[in-house]
C-alpha cells in the first residue's frame, strides 16, 4: 500500500478547511442530495462527500456506508486530492498503490473509485465527491462530465458555508472564522502549557481614504493589509478581519521578543508595499499586543480587548 502525500500547501489547506467549521457537523439535506443522485445516477454501492482532515477522512455525506470516518493514510481520497482532475481506479486490486489497502482487502472490499476533487479556491483541494464499488467499473467521457458537473454543485455549497467564516473583500477569516480558529488555538495552548498572544491593528487615517480618493481605494488599502498579513505571519498563525478597518492575529508559543522582531518584520513590509503601490497616500496603522500564560482564566474576547486598549495607547501616541 503506498500512502497519500501531503500537499504541498498542506497547512494553508487545513487552514482553510477548518475555517468552515464544517467538519464533525451533521447530515444536511444539500449534501445528501447530490450523494443520493450519485449514487443512483451510477449505480454504485457508495457515494460519499469526504472531507480530508490532519490525521482522517471525514464524510460529511455518505450513501451506503455507515462509517463516519477512516483513517487518512489508507483514504483513496487522500490521493485525489493532490491532484486537480478525476482520479479513477478501475480496478484497485490491479493497482499498485491500492491493491493490499485494508479497504480493498476488507470491508468496504473497494475495487472501483472514482473522485472528483472539491475546490474552495485554485490550489485548495478540501476533499473529493466520491463514488465506490465492490465490483470493477470504467467511466465513458458523459459519465466523467457527469462527476464533474455534480462536483461543482458540491462546491457551490461549500463556498455557500464559506461566506459565514470568510471576509468577502480581503479573503481572510471574518470574526466569526477567527473567533472559531483561535478558540481552538487557545485549547491547543492549555494543553501544550505553551503562552499565547494577540495582535490587534487599526488603520490611520482610513476615511481620509475613503473620502478623498474613493471607497474602491479603501477597498484597496484594506486588501493590500490582509495581503501583507499573509506574508508576514506564519501558515500556523491565525489571522482575521475583525471589521472595518480592524485586523487581528492569534500566535502561539512566542516569546516578547519574537513579537517586537515580527512587528519590526510587518513594519518593513508595509513600507515596501507602501512604496510599490505608489498611491497618492500611504497605508498606515497602530498595533496593539497582549500576551498571556496557557493558565490565564480570561476568555478570547477579554484578551482581545486588552489588545485593543494597547493598541488604542499606540494609536493616540501617534496623534500626538
Amino acid at each position: 500500500m503506498i500512502k497519500p502525500e501531503l500537499p504541498e500547501n498542506e497547512a494553508e489547506r487545513l487552514h482553510a478547511l477548518r475555517t468552515l467549521e464544517i467538519l464533525d457537523t451533521s447530515h444536511e439535506e444539500r449534501f445528501d442530495r447530490v450523494t443520493r443522485m450519485a449514487k443512483r445516477m451510477f449505480g454504485v454501492e457508495i457515494s460519499l462527500v469526504s472531507l480530508v482532515d490532519e490525521q482522517r477522512q471525514w464524510f460529511k455525506s455518505k450513501q451506503g456506508l455507515d462509517a463516519s470516518e477512516t483513517p487518512r493514510e489508507i483514504s483513496f481520497c487522500g490521493h485525489a486530492i493532490n491532484q486537480d482532475g478525476l482520479f479513477i481506479i478501475p480496478n484497485a486490486i490491479e493497482d499498485e498503490r491500492f491493491y493490499d489497502n485494508p479497504l480493498v482487502t476488507d470491508a468496504p472490499n473497494i475495487r472501483f473509485y472514482a473522485g472528483y476533487p472539491l475546490k474552495l479556491r485554485q490550489g485548495i483541494n478540501l476533499g473529493t465527491l466520491c463514488l465506490i464499488d465492490s465490483k470493477p467499473k470504467h467511466l465513458d467521457e458523459d459519465d466523467k462530465q457527469l462527476l464533474q458537473d455534480l462536483g461543482a454543485m458540491i462546491e457551490q455549497e461549500i463556498r455557500s458555508v464559506q461566506l459565514a467564516t470568510l471576509d468577502e473583500l480581503t479573503l481572510i477569516s471574518n470574526r466569526r472564522g477567527f473567533l472559531t480558529l483561535a478558540e481552538h488555538c487557545q485549547k491547543s495552548c492549555r494543553r501544550k502549557q505553551v503562552p499565547m498572544s494577540v495582535i490587534l491593528f487599526d488603520l490611520n487615517k482610513f476615511k481620509p481614504i475613503n473620502d478623498n480618493h474613493g471607497h474602491h481605494e479603501g477597498d484597496f488599502a484594506l486588501k493590500q493589509f490582509a495581503e501583507v498579513m499573509r506574508r508576514v505571519f506564519r501558515e500556523s498563525d491565525v489571522i482575521g478581519r475583525l471589521g472595518g478597518d480592524e485586523f487581528v492575529v492569534f500566535l502561539t508559543e512566542v516569546s516578547d521578543d519574537d513579537i517586537d522582531i515580527i512587528l519590526e518584520r510587518f513594519k518593513s513590509e508595509m513600507d515596501l508595499m507602501n512604496k510599490e503601490i505608489n498611491k497618492p497616500y500611504r497605508i498606515e496603522y497602530s498595533s496593539g499586543v497582549a500576551t498571556f500564560s496557557y493558565d490565564t482564566e480570561k476568555s478570547l474576547e477579554d484578551i482581545i480587548a486588552q489588545a485593543d486598549e494597547a493598541m488604542y495607547i499606540h494609536k493616540k501616541s501617534k496623534e500626538r
